[in-house]
């Protein structure tokens, strides 16, 4: 049986207590709730279910809306990915800040008050992409790329580490051996961090390749997820049934 969506073995008994009763649509947990996600920003803990109340609260009641509290939401989202937490959380922003992101470059500019939310939005949704895309290379390159990043990313402790686990899961996932080069620029990491990390972290090994002008290479342990199974498909087919068709093949159309 897989874990139940709203399960968080982290989530204090008080925010609980709120989320499986009436107080979560009650404006006044919606400080409860930013204060939650504060936390789960510095204790490298997440709660998807929780920060999805709020951003829910924040729909039923805009006045209320804090811009720190949402982007903190959706950057904790990117730290799980390839989970589909990012989206969920996106499409509970209000209409008008998604809308900045697939305006036309002449269409109408968005309201003062809402410039800064609707431009990091849109930051974030550019990180998510590359990430959907398995584009990890491109992920650090455009992080470094804007100040912005630099101030989105702040409040969540640990991020650039938690990412760098999270890249490393996926890849895995999907692959018995990597070269070097590719999987440091993957993980944004070089010479001795690198091998720290693979070796200590990951529990991946290092070896020099064979062949001239080759480098070294990743490998990763066979696993579950990685480990190629050949499929063998049989069909049994009964002796009466190519009777039914050798005989139709003789029967005279009507």
């Amino acid at each position: 049986m897989g874990i139940a969506f709203d399960y968080a073995p982290d989530r204090p008994e008080h925010i609980d207590t709120i989320l499986n009763g009436l107080d979560r649509y009650n404006p006044e947990t919606t400080a409860v709730f930013q204060d939650y996600v504060t936390q789960q920003c510095e204790d490298r803990t997440y709660d998807c279910y929780a920060n999805l109340a709020l951003l829910k609260l924040y729909q039923f009641n805009p006045h209320l809306t804090r811009d720190e509290p949402t982007t903190n939401i959706l950057v904790k989202a990117l730290t799980v990915f390839p989970a589909p937490d990012f989206s969920l959380c996106l499409h509970l922003l209000p209409p008008h800040i998604l809308a900045q992101n697939i305006s036309p470059p002449n269409g109408p500019a968005p309201a003062a008050s809402d410039a800064p939310l609707a431009e990091a939005v849109q930051k974030l949704s550019i990180l998510n992409t590359l990430l959907e895309q398995a584009n990890y290379k491109g992920f650090w390159e455009q992080l470094d790329s804007d100040d912005l990043y630099a101030d989105l990313v702040a409040d969540v402790s640990g991020f650039e580490e938690l990412m760098r686990v999270r890249i490393a899961v996926t890849v895995g996932q999907g692959c018995r051996e990597v070269e070097r080069g590719v999987l440091e620029g993957w993980l944004n990491l070089a010479g001795r961090e690198f091998e720290v990390f693979v070796r200590e972290i990951c529990g991946w090994g290092v070896d020099g390749s064979e062949g001239v002008g080759k480098g070294e290479v990743v490998r990763v342990p066979v696993n579950k997820e990685n480990e190629a199974k050949g499929t063998v498909v049989r069909e049994e087919v009964r002796f009466d049934q190519f009777s039914r068709v050798i005989r139709r093949a003789y029967e005279q159309p009507a």
